[in-house]
């Protein structure tokens, strides 16, 4: 009989990817908005500048994203071939190196060689992967599924801060874009922390924190723009 358990890593694959979508979408478009605003640019040149770095960004965090776990997918397959041809070459040698693998976690050398054999009898490619290499299916890279999440969360993280510059007053648009923009990262934060097990509120300031300066910084060129 078997007891399911639920396990925090089996989201790691696309959470990470969406919440850092998600975070920078919020914070580099609502930084924008609050940059632009800050020169005392026009409504339509700040929905245009926030617009663009919607969609810039969202291309940007796919390609980056699908490059970057496209390297580790790339490394693990190199990995794998590897281990494919040292098994076909020479089994007995890796049995003796799985084996001392177990004896290194505390089986007994006898239970350990019986185990190895019985995993390479199983499948011999996905008992070295996992337990030589630390490669498992749930920790697989998917450069394509953390592309569309990274790039979607980032869309719609940047939708935010787009729809409150888009229907506020632009004489308060810039403290309803702090207001706004870190209560969501806030949210998001706490979210993320829950979704992986982590502390909601340590996780919430975490973001919280980096959206605020990120916003500070970009409404002090703004002003100093608009100064100049």
């Amino acid at each position: 009989m078997s007891y399911p358990h639920f396990h925090h890593t089996g989201r790691l694959s696309w959470l990470r990817a969406a919440v850092l979508g998600a975070n920078d979408g919020i914070v580099s478009t609502a930084s924008i908005l609050v940059g632009v605003a800050a020169s005392h640019a026009g409504h339509d040149a700040i929905l245009l500048a926030g617009t663009a770095g919607l969609f810039a960004g969202a291309i940007a965090m796919a390609a980056g994203e699908y490059v970057s776990v496209q390297s580790q997918a790339d490394s693990e397959e190199a990995d794998l071939a590897i281990e494919r041809a040292s098994i076909e070459s020479d089994a007995s040698r890796e049995h003796a190196e799985l084996a001392e693998i177990y004896v290194a976690r505390g089986l007994e050398a006898q239970l350990a060689a019986e185990v190895a054999r019985q995993l390479m009898q199983h499948n011999a490619l996905e008992a070295h992967a996992r337990d030589e290499l630390g490669i498992s299916e749930t920790m697989r890279a998917r450069p394509i599924l953390a592309a569309l999440a990274s790039s979607s969360s980032f869309a719609l993280g940047a939708f935010m801060p787009l729809f409150t510059a888009a229907f506020c007053p632009q004489m308060l648009l810039i403290p309803a874009l702090f207001a706004t923009s870190l209560v969501v990262l806030a949210a998001l934060g706490a979210l993320a922390a829950r979704a992986g097990g982590a502390n909601e509120l340590r996780g919430a300031l975490r973001v919280s924190l980096w959206g605020l300066i990120a916003m500070l910084v970009t409404a002090g060129v703004g002003v100093v723009y608009r100064l100049s």
